[in-house]
């Protein structure tokens, strides 16, 4: 069995300058580093919809971050 790739380190930005972004203004990104060096983005994110820190993906699996994303997308829906 082929164990998956944990998070190492994340990195989360840039955040818009305006506490609202518009349509076309670039979203945040989620980067994050794996226990085999690898970097990728995961995800982009609307910031006034949901929140991360850095700290919540590591020792994740790259499939277990975007749960965590849809999670928190999911909880605002309803709100």
């Amino acid at each position: 069995m082929i164990a998956e790739r944990r998070i190492v380190s994340a990195e989360i930005g840039p955040m818009p300058r305006q506490k609202s972004a518009g349509l076309f203004d670039a979203m945040p990104r989620v980067t994050v580093t794996f226990d085999d060096g690898a970097v990728k983005v995961l995800f982009e994110f609307y910031p006034d919809e949901i929140a991360f820190c850095p700290s919540e993906f590591i020792g994740l699996t790259e499939a277990q971050a975007r749960d965590l994303r849809r999670r928190k997308d999911t909880s605002f829906l309803r709100s």
